[in-house]
């Protein structure tokens, strides 16, 4: 997807991806990443979730990446929080106590931008991407973060029913994705809910992903 589709999308206002409640996942599965307080947590294409708020409640450190200005300024501005705004290179670094999101375009993010994580989660990023884009997703997924345990949610439905995105991702096309790296874990699976659903009906699923051993 071109990033000029993503910004007409934030312009448009069509942005169904976008939750205005926590994601159920994330609160019912959150304790698997087994983290400590203070923990890094990097959300890929973020938007402007209220995930983000939840994760900070969480005593996480939370970081992030998200192509649309606004959508990063609406998350600063939910949490009364005034950003430190830098430019590095072609991206835009806001930060705040315990909260760094990265605007721009996500493949240019680089590891030493990020610094050390010890979680992935991922609810609008991998669904994001046509399957044309997956394998480089992933793959810079892991140049930036290597083998971190992962949430990951995903959607499953009739793609004739809806183009995306959200697109649907299959399991097969998980596994595809991670198995040399990850445990796949299989956590839950619900109807499709809130304004996707007025588009198309499926599962939200969610996985956990262990990094293999050896």
């Amino acid at each position: 997807m071109e990033p000029t589709f993503w910004e007409s999308r934030w312009r448009e206002g069509k942005t169904a991806f976008h939750e205005g409640d926590v994601n159920l996942h994330l609160e019912r599965h959150f304790p698997v990443l087994k983290l400590a307080r203070g923990a890094h947590v990097f959300l890929p294409l973020c938007g402007k979730t209220v995930d983000i708020d939840w994760l900070l409640a969480q005593g996480c450190r939370v970081s992030g990446s998200e192509l649309n200005a606004g959508a990063i300024e609406a998350v600063f501005e939910r949490l009364g929080i005034t950003p430190n705004i830098e430019q590095v290179r072609g991206l835009r670094r806001y930060s705040g106590p315990g909260l760094a999101l990265w605007q721009g375009d996500f493949f240019e993010l680089r590891t030493l931008d990020l610094g050390p994580a010890d979680a992935v989660y991922d609810r609008a990023a991998l669904v994001a991407m046509p399957p044309s884009m997956r394998a480089g997703y992933a793959e810079h997924l892991r140049r930036l973060c290597g083998g971190l345990p992962q949430l990951l949610v995903t959607y499953d439905y009739d793609q004739t029913h809806m183009e995306g995105p959200p697109f649907a991702v299959p399991e097969t096309d998980i596994r595809a994705l991670y198995d040399d790296d990850f445990e796949i874990n299989p956590l839950s699976s619900v109807d499709i809910y809130g304004s996707l659903a007025d588009r198309c009906s499926g599962q939200e699923q969610s996985w956990f992903l262990r990094p293999a051993i050896g």
